[in-house]
């Protein structure tokens, strides 16, 4: 299954709404590094309202996409993030301290949108 990426001016959004496996994870990973390639995107917001516990092996590949995109010139916000996924993420030592955080898609693009003009 794939995760849609959606294009808005140049921002690339995306809400994931399913439960997320290593094959999922993966196809999600070289989806939005091809569209950010296609595109010339500057930023990213990646909503996890939905995503209530992640494992080890999808905790990393979104601490990989976070630095993947920036070394690609694509600036991450990760919104929605719950309570177990941020225990999980610091559990497994995959500090995100650089990365702006928002409660949601409509703030995230907000702080997108601050940390471009910077």
């Amino acid at each position: 299954m794939r995760i849609p990426i959606l294009k808005l001016h140049n921002y690339l959004l995306i809400s994931i709404q399913i439960d997320l496996d290593d094959q999922t994870a993966i196809q999600f990973q070289e989806d939005l590094l091809s569209k950010i390639h296609e595109s010339g995107a500057s930023g990213v917001v990646i909503d996890l309202t939905s995503v209530d516990i992640i494992d080890s092996f999808i905790a990393k590949v979104l601490g990989d996409v976070v630095t993947m995109s920036d070394l690609m010139g694509a600036k991450v916000v990760l919104t929605g993030i719950q309570p177990a996924v941020a225990m999980t993420l610091i559990d497994l030592g995959i500090h995100l301290q650089d990365v702006p955080t928002a409660l949601d898609l409509e703030q995230g693009l907000i702080k997108l949108r601050q940390e471009l003009e910077e």
